[in-house]
């Protein structure tokens, strides 16, 4: 199963699809230069896959590269930054 992530900017989130299919999304809210992360959902029928960590993977990489801060204010995006240090340097 092929997994994609993309960048829908005009809901604010990133979205990840399995097999063409809306699998989960991370949700921010972007000001004064930062994203914070408030939400992230991986659907029932999809969860137990790491779906979670690849779309927040995307998510702060993407961020990162815009030069953006990242303000972790939903719990996994806040424990995949204290489990991935390199992340650490946007909060």
């Amino acid at each position: 199963m092929a997994a994609t992530v993309e960048h829908d900017v005009s809901e604010s989130r990133f979205e990840i699809y399995l097999d063409g299919q809306l699998a989960g999304y991370a949700d921010y809210f972007e000001r004064n230069g930062a994203r914070d992360f408030h939400h992230t959902v991986t659907y029932p029928q999809f969860r137990g896959q790491g779906l979670a960590a690849v779309v927040v993977k995307a998510a702060l990489d993407d961020t990162k590269s815009s030069g953006l801060a990242v303000i972790p204010s939903c719990s996994y995006v806040e424990k995949y930054i204290a489990e991935n240090p390199s992340y650490a340097e946007l909060v």
